[in-house]
């Protein structure tokens, strides 16, 4: 019997054959509500890179912006540390979830769509942080995406980049989505007064862990 292809890629194949790199979020996230679908990036808890970050950066009421908010773990996890945080993420369904979920929250879950953010974003954030969202578009996608990233960033802020690492994995064989990350596309978000402050690789080499600042 022929194992049936995860949800993820058929959606993301269909969305990207019309044009678009992101409706399959939403499809995916609805799909999984009706339990006719796995959302694989879904953990039910913060991830621990960044746990570990935070633990040292108290946020003291600053503001974050957490891309691709999900079901809210990170953004949750920035905000028991002190930071004022934005959980965005394309898919309507994603941010109900997340509301739902956290019915209590000080997070402000909003859609918005990265490769067309609110204006009102431009240098408002203190902290940015992108884990493993924009590797689910094509190359063609991650300028704009990038663009959008350096943009979010105030003067003194930081953000963190983290993407599954293309220089480490057999690409000869990879599935996708996701499509991995090379070094010369994380260090693209140096743009626009926005500079690189560090770059290494984790998870033994799985991925890479970048932190930039303007």
């Amino acid at each position: 019997m022929t194992t049936p292809e995860p949800a993820d890629r058929v959606l993301a194949r269909a969305s990207l054959a019309e044009g678009s790199p992101t409706r399959w979020f939403d499809q995916l996230y609805t799909a999984a509500a009706r339990g006719e679908a796995e959302v694989p990036w879904t953990r039910g808890k913060p991830g621990i890179d960044l746990a570990a970050w935070a633990e040292a950066h108290p946020g003291a009421g600053r503001r974050a912006l957490v891309v691709g908010s999900a079901l809210g773990d990170d953004s949750e996890l920035l905000s028991a540390h002190g930071w004022a945080v934005t959980g965005f993420d394309v898919a309507p369904t994603a941010v109900a979830a997340a509301r739902a979920r956290f019915p209590e929250s000080e997070v402000d879950y909003v859609v918005a769509d990265l490769l067309n953010p609110p204006g009102a974003w431009t240098q408002a954030f203190d902290l940015v942080v992108e884990v493993m969202n924009i590797q689910a578009m094509p190359r063609d996608f991650r300028p704009g995406a990038c663009k959008s990233l350096a943009s979010f960033l105030a003067p003194g802020g930081t953000a963190i980049v983290c993407e599954v690492a293309e220089e480490n994995m057999d690409m000869a064989n990879w599935q996708s989505p996701p499509w991995p990350f090379s070094r010369a596309e994380i260090e693209s978000v140096a743009q626009d007064g926005v500079r690189l402050v560090s770059l290494e690789t984790i998870r033994d080499g799985a991925r890479y862990w970048a932190t930039f600042t303007r």
